[in-house]
């Protein structure tokens, strides 16, 4: 796999920050169509009715439909994340400032934007973003 040399470059140029762009809307796109799928399934009213069937089987089908409702939602909530997440990102391509890892002031190697196009830090911040988790307490005596 070949690498960009991000030597002495301060930002993206337009042609790279328009290649970002289409990855990003596409992903945007897909997102979204995703994000309705999942309302569409947690604010479904229950179509399939389950009056002629056994009482437990209702019951059974019911407390499913609750978890399932649930799990739809917490799903698209993370949804919704993602696509603000991308939409960030639309607008750091418009402000130039797409691409630059926001701890250390570099650019982001384009192998990892290509891959996540919302990301704000470089591998390496990231990685000692997640050396600096808290060190739990000392056992009690």
């Amino acid at each position: 796999m070949a690498t960009d040399s991000n030597e002495g470059k301060t930002r993206y140029s337009d042609q790279e920050l328009e290649e970002f762009k289409q990855i990003i809307l596409e992903k945007l796109a897909k997102a979204k169509a995703d994000l309705e799928a999942l309302r569409e399934a947690y604010t479904n009213n229950g179509e399939n009715d389950i009056n002629d069937t056994s009482p437990t089987f209702k019951v059974l089908e019911e407390g499913y439909q609750v978890m399932s409702k649930e799990e739809n939602a917490r799903l698209a909530a993370r949804q919704q994340k993602f696509i603000a997440s991308l939409e960030a990102a639309l607008v750091r391509i418009e402000n130039k400032t797409y691409g630059i890892c926001r701890e250390t002031g570099k650019l982001i190697d384009k192998e990892r934007l290509r891959v996540v196009p919302h990301a704000t830090l470089s591998i390496d911040a990231k990685m000692e973003q997640g050396n600096k988790r808290p060190t739990p307490p000392p056992p009690a005596e």
